[in-house]
């Protein structure tokens, strides 16, 4: 297929993160094809994320400037937020609005592969936070301590 269309699978999958090592592990097995990247998107990103058994889609976090939303493909993930969890299978799709405050992640605690899209602006003010550990990254990927030193 050409421009404006392709197949998801032509695009390459990239594996883990660049989260700091000792924050890397919960990654480890995600698998994310940058599809807006792929199709020259440039005001927002659409990735497909593959995240097998055991797998977390993120540390848990919140943006500052960028609202985010999930559509989960196949499988069933469990959403983490303050409000504690919630199954989202296949059908189902979560948003989490800017600067809420509220942090998210999604887990495969399924014995199965899950798939989702995941949907987000590329807002170059963006902060993101991370509420249980002591980290904050910018947009420019620079990850920080909540106090500013950097990992």
């Amino acid at each position: 297929m050409k421009k404006p269309a392709l197949d998801p699978a032509a695009v390459e999958g990239r594996t883990g993160s660049l989260y700091p090592p000792e924050f890397q592990a919960t990654v480890a097995g995600r698998v994310k094809r940058r599809l807006g990247d792929a199709l020259g998107l440039s005001d927002f990103g659409v990735n497909l994320v593959e995240l097998p058994p055991g797998t977390s889609s993120a540390l848990r976090h919140w943006h500052s400037a960028e609202d985010e939303f999930v559509y989960v493909l196949s499988g069933t993930l469990t959403l983490i937020t303050d409000a504690g969890e919630q199954d989202l299978p296949a059908g189902t799709c979560a948003g989490f609005p800017k600067n809420s405050g509220d942090g998210h992640c999604l887990i495969n605690k399924s014995g199965q592969p899950a798939t989702y899209l995941e949907v987000g602006s590329r807002n170059p003010a963006d902060r993101v936070v991370y509420p249980d550990v002591d980290m904050v990254v910018e947009r420019r990927l620079v990850f920080a301590r909540k106090d500013g030193t950097a990992y």
